[in-house]
């Protein structure tokens, strides 16, 4: 035979309680997304665009995407990788 079990007002309480206190624990805090960086290495123009070095260096070379040269690494803004895709939608 089925028992039935009640749930007081005390219990509701002790519960909120207990989930208040596991929420606040840092572990259960959300996480903020990830900041954009300014400036991205070739590597993550690469892996955003999904293209080859080869197609990288054809639009450094074509002027279509700009970058900076810092030492032997080559350096792109955010919003303009953002600017050439937006310009290659229209």
């Amino acid at each position: 035979m089925a028992t039935v079990e009640f749930v007081t007002k005390e219990d509701l309480e002790q519960f909120k309680r207990e989930l208040f206190a596991e929420l606040c624990r840092p572990m259960y805090r959300p996480q903020k997304p990830k900041e954009q960086k300014e400036w991205l290495k070739s590597y993550e123009v690469r892996k955003l665009l999904g293209i080859s070095p080869g197609t990288l260096q054809s639009l450094r070379r074509k002027g279509t995407l700009r970058f900076s040269k810092v030492g032997g690494l080559m350096f792109y803004r955010y919003e303009d990788v953002i600017e050439m895709m937006n310009q290659s939608k229209k």
